[in-house]
């Protein structure tokens, strides 16, 4: 009996060494799949017991516990650590472990807490994880994880902690996490979530903390959240909720007692309505942050008897009426923020007495006035005291500069300040070694500028007394304040030199002395401020020459010396910064010399500004590589020779001004080129001949000013030309034509030219019939060159670009006989890289060997533009891999030889007898379209073909398809309306389609697009990506519904069609609606029964959901843009609902 008690304390010692060495090699495999900078792990090793690791802990011999957070680990987790099968806790936070979460975790029944947090993680969750059972914490917060949020995290019935904070996790939250019936905490902020947030999440009956923070939610907050009696922290905060909070919102959360709320974030959304007054029952409340919604009315003085409230937030609401007065007694409040809001009233005398712990007292944008309370110098305690932008008046008051605050924003105002008096609040301020930004611009401050603003902080980083009328010299002294990123003194009446010594100022970023009447020469040490992006010294008295040493200033992003007194060359080296890419501006001085060649390598620089001055020579044909333009100046100089035809290539350039100038010879056809063009100025030149025809199919181009030249022939018709106001032609008494408000003379044939033929006829018979017999005999040589040449181009077909027999072969004569020698009549449209032109071709019909005349579209390139051979096997790679319906549909292509020797290749596509959709938005660009406009069916239906296009390339094809150049010309619509892509040209193939669109393409050289549709990203990586289709798209969805093209003149001040749509959403949408939808007798009739109003609701909501799909698609981040699927299914069912309400 001894001895059978003996064998089992042996095999159970046996069992346990064996069940302790895999402990040992799990942790061991761990050890070596990561490296250990800080040397934390050391002592595991084979000699030491693993229960004496650190950050192991045992029971019974085996690892129960493995904490290793914060030991700056990287490398991967092994998946060994799935042997460690009585772990309870496993803890990596804090370190930079990569790679995917192992799937082996879920072996580990015993796990009650897992925390992953802060490391490096991609991938999705995995699956296994839901085997987990005993889980009750587990924390996977910011790293790089993948995909959705699994439905099966809902089955962990323990489950009271769940942290996913800071991933990539998109789709939606599964309505399954409502089953958590024990969960505490739930952390989803700062992913991709979309939808809404499921009701069942409102019935959690033990939840504390519910953060969804920073996604792409939508909706209405489920009301069931108004009842939790649990809740702690509800933070919804930047997503994109809307509709009114409940009127007795907060009086259904418990207060008084514990738990109860503390902390609520609903800033950042579109919530509507008024403030509910409840909220005043929230005795706990400690973050209350309402700012950056449409909230209407006043505060509720409830508000203001919160005895905990500590961060007060409604910026950026559309709040009126005064500050209530129990606010200035919260004894509790640390922050304050009204900023951006309609209130009105003067501050109360005693405010501040009674704010120990205040620190941001934000009162920025409102309508508040009278003098500003020497009482707010009590608030000891404040570090931002942001008063702009109101209509304060008097002195700021000296006790103000004793407080000593880190930010003082008192710009905008109507505050004053005088030699007598006014500035002691800045003497205080020298004595505050911690102020970082003094902001005094637009007032009313006068006077010399005071000695002490040389003796502020060397710490001050931002200075601005801008727009005021301060007189006398910048203080040399100021070049103390070495920490100075701005200085801002623009719009004064200052006077004397600019201090040489600025150029100690090492960390400045941004010098702004514009509109004063500085004078002397620009000191060349401002050569030696390495960091300075803008340096505007415009409109002053400033003499001399420019100094080579801006040239050193290697991260200018702008410069504007205009208005000054500048004289000789512009030295090379301005001229070769590439940094330069929002503005130089020279313009107005007295500056002479040629321009340089290295003009060309401003590369990235949008406006360039050189009117005003005595430049001499010819226009370089280099400015034509400055691609990014969109501005340029060369007006009022000494310009001599021709415009060149290199100016053409300047696709993104809106203003070409090239007035009084010596310029002489043609206007160059290339011009017409400029799709993007919308107003040229060539008046008081000396150009002679036509007006190029091609100008008047410039759509955008709606100015047009040839006065005063030499210019003789026909005006055209069409166009720019057809507008009287936008077409000024005064000075050129040749020109004739035109349309009739112009008034112009008829043109008549000119009889000259048949005597000076008789003339010849006459006076050179002997060289006339010499040069004959020469030319017969150098047609005899061409013409059998020709021949033989003919013959091989006769046999080159499709074969080699298509790479397949469903191609009929076709020959440059049969696509010349087809379009009758691509004569002018038949052609459709022309871009950059080719012509279109209807034609009739005999073709086999499908699934017949009959030959019938078949109308298509032939598209011939322009091989000797650069890039087009390149966009025609673009088109033919793109086109060959795919098949849709609501993809053109390439018939077959050539490329041969044509009738003059030269090489020729086309496209062949199916006709589309309704052109392009850029047509029909735009009617007044074509006769056809005129007076038809597409209803809202259409518009969605164009949209659901689009989308399920765009669909098809990014999920079906392999590799994925990327277009590049999505735009309503693009898109080609069928005799039945059915919309179809076309114009592969830029099309790219997405080498990785496991990178969720955001890989390298095969090519990502030249990407450009069409201004306003490509994507954003696109200018500064140049990148393409599944995301840039997508933000096209987004353009083109808001255009159908909008009716104006993102490069309208009605966006002005900067403002992009998306930013006037997004600030008119969801409530003011109307507003940007095209007016044709709104003239739509059918759906928006002035009188309207019960039925038609139901109508006019229903498809007015159809309308909104499309414009909100629209703008979720075009946001500036690619990763926060839908993706192209779940787009296209949300239109589906937009259009599907529209068209059931509108019986279709």
């Amino acid at each position: 009996m001894s001895l059978l008690l003996l064998l089992l304390q042996l095999g159970t010692l046996v069992a346990a060494a064996a069940a302790a060495g895999t402990d040992r090699d799990a942790l061991l495999a761990i050890k070596a799949a990561v490296s250990d900078p800080s040397g934390k792990l050391r002592s595991w090793n084979e000699t030491g017991h693993l229960c004496q690791w650190p950050g192991v802990n045992c029971t019974a011999g085996r690892v129960t516990w493995l904490d290793v957070s914060g030991h700056g680990l990287t490398g991967t987790l092994s998946p060994a650590v799935g042997d460690l099968s009585h772990l309870k806790v496993l803890n990596l936070t804090g370190n930079g472990i990569s790679g995917s979460v192992p799937a082996s975790l879920g072996r580990l029944r015993c796990l009650t807490y897992l925390s992953l947090g802060d490391n490096a993680f991609t991938g999705v969750i995995p699956a296994a994880l839901g085997n987990l059972t005993a889980i009750e914490v587990m924390f996977l917060d910011y790293n790089h994880l993948t995909g959705g949020v699994p439905e099966w995290l809902g089955s962990l019935q323990s489950l009271n902690n769940l942290g996913l904070t800071n991933n990539s996790l998109s789709g939606c939250i599964p309505p399954s996490l409502g089953n958590l019936t024990s969960i505490r905490l739930l952390r989803l902020g700062e992913n991709l979530l979309e939808g809404g947030i499921p009701n069942t999440l409102s019935r959690l009956p033990n939840l504390r903390v519910f953060q969804v923070y920073t996604n792409h939610l939508a909706g209405e907050i489920p009301p069931g959240f108004f009842n939790m009696s649990s809740l702690q922290e509800f933070s919804i905060d930047d997503n994109g909720f809307h509709g009114e909070l409940p009127v007795d919102a907060g009086a259904r959360w418990p207060h008084g007692v514990t738990p109860h709320l503390q902390n609520l974030f609903l800033n950042e959304n579109g919530l509507t309505g008024p403030i509910p007054p409840a909220l005043g029952n929230l005795t706990g409340i400690q973050l209350l942050m309402l700012g950056g919604n449409r909230l209407q009315g006043g505060i509720p003085d409830a508000l203001s008897r919160l005895p905990d409230l500590r961060i007060f937030q409604v910026y950026g609401n559309r709040l009126t009426g005064k500050i209530p007065s129990g606010f200035y007694n919260m004894s509790s409040l640390r922050e304050f923020s009204i900023v951006d809001n309609g209130f009105h009233g003067e501050l109360p005398a005693g405010a501040g007495a009674r704010w120990p712990h205040l620190q941001n007292l934000l009162l920025g944008n409102n309508g508040l006035s009278g003098p500003i309370p020497a009482s707010l110098a009590m608030a000891s305690s404040l570090r931002i005291l942001s008063l702009a932008n109101n209509s304060f008046t008097g002195h700021v008051p000296p006790e103000i500069g004793r407080l000593c605050v880190q930010y003082l924003e008192l710009g905008n105002n109507e505050l004053t300040a005088t030699d007598v008096g006014g500035w002691e609040f800045l003497d205080a301020l020298t004595n505050c070694s911690g102020v970082v930004g003094i902001y005094l611009n637009r007032n009313k401050f006068g006077g010399a500028m005071p000695g002490s603003v040389a003796r502020l902080s060397p710490d001050l980083q931002g200075l601005s007394l801008a727009f005021n009328r301060i007189s006398g010299e910048i203080p040399s002294g100021i070049t103390n304040l070495v920490g100075l990123q701005t200085l801002d003194l623009t719009s004064n009446l200052l006077t004397g030199d600019i201090p040489e010594g600025i150029g100690q100022l090492k960390n400045l970023q941004r010098l702004r002395l514009r509109e004063n009447k500085l004078t002397g020469q620009v000191p060349s040490s401002i050569g030696g401020l390495s960091q300075l992006l803008s340096l505007d010294l415009g409109n002053n008295l400033l003499n001399g020459s420019i100094p080579p040493s801006i040239g050193n200033l290697k991260l200018l992003t702008q410069i504007n010396l205009s208005g000054n007194k500048l004289t000789g060359h512009v030295p090379k080296q301005l001229f070769l910064l590439p940094s330069l890419s929002l503005a130089m501006n020279l313009s107005d001085n007295r500056l002479d010399g040629q321009l340089p060649q290295e003009i060309g390598q401003l590369v990235q620089l949008a406006t360039m500004a050189l009117s005003g001055n005595r430049f001499s020579g010819e226009v370089p044909t280099e400015v034509g590589s400055c691609q990014s333009l969109e501005f340029l100046g060369l007006d009022k100089n000494l310009f001599i020779g021709s415009i060149p035809p290199s100016l053409s290539r300047l696709k993104a350039l809106k203003k070409l001004n090239l007035t009084s100038n010596k310029l002489t010879g043609r206007i160059p056809p290339e011009l017409s080129q400029m799709s993007g063009l919308q107003g040229l100025y060539l008046s008081q030149n000396g150009l002679s001949g036509g007006i190029p025809a091609g100008l008047q199919n410039m759509g955008s181009l709606v100015e047009l000013d040839v006065s005063y030249n030499h210019l003789d022939g026909i005006v055209p018709m069409r166009g720019v030309f057809a507008n009287t106001t936008g077409f000024k032609m005064a000075g050129n008494g040749e020109l004739c034509g035109g349309a009739t408000q112009l008034r112009l003379p008829p043109c008549r044939r000119n009889n000259s030219i048949r005597h000076h033929l008789m003339f010849l006829k006459i006076a050179l018979p002997t060289i006339g019939l010499a040069l004959a017999l020469f030319l017969a005999m150098l047609f005899a040589l061409l013409w059998c060159r020709r021949r033989r040449r003919s013959r091989i181009a006769a046999d080159t077909t499709t074969r080699s670009v298509l790479n397949g027999n469903n191609y009929p072969r076709v020959s440059y004569a049969q696509l010349a006989k087809a379009t009758e020698n691509f004569s002018n009549a038949n052609l459709i449209g022309a871009g950059k890289y080719g012509s279109v032109y209807q034609g009739i071709l005999p073709l086999k019909t499908k699934g017949s060997f009959e030959v019938q005349d078949v109308v298509v579209a032939v598209k011939v390139f322009h091989l000797q533009q650069i890039g087009a051979s390149r966009t025609f096997l673009s088109e033919c790679e793109a086109l060959r891999r795919v098949k849709h319906r609501n993809l053109i549909n390439i018939v077959t292509c050539c490329s041969s030889i044509d009738a003059e020797g030269n090489e020729f290749r086309a496209l062949v596509f199916d006709f589309m007898p309704n052109y392009s959709l850029d047509r029909w938005l735009h009617p007044s660009l074509l006769d056809i379209t005129e007076g038809c406009a597409l209803s809202v069916i259409q518009r969605f239906n164009i949209a659901v073909d689009i989308a399920d296009a765009l669909n098809y390339l990014h999920s079906s094809c392999e590799p994925p398809i990327i277009h590049c150049d999505l735009k309503p010309g693009n898109v080609l619509l069928g005799e039945d309306m059915t919309a179809c892509i076309g114009d592969f040209g830029l099309a790219k193939l997405l080498l990785d389609p496991g990178s969720h669109g955001l890989g390298n393409s095969e090519s990502t050289i030249g990407i450009r697009g069409t201004i306003g549709y490509v994507a954003p990203e696109y200018g500064t990586s140049g990148e393409v990506s599944t995301y840039g289709d997508v933000y096209s798209f987004g353009i083109m969805l808001l255009e159908i519904f909008v009716g104006k093209a993102p490069t309208s003149d009605a966006f002005r001040d900067g403002l992009t069609l998306p930013e006037i749509v997004g600030e008119a959403f969801p409530d003011k949408i109307e507003q940007t609606l095209d007016l044709a939808l709104l003239l739509d007798e059918e759906l928006f009739s002035g009188v309207m029964s019960s039925s038609q109003e139901r109508l006019c609701v229903t498809v007015y909501d159809c309308l909104v959901s499309a414009i909100r799909v629209g703008l979720s698609c075009c946001r500036q981040a690619p990763c926060q843009r839908m993706a192209m699927r779940d787009a296209a299914a949300e239109l589906c069912l937009i259009r599907d609902a529209c068209a059931r309400a509108c019986g279709q």
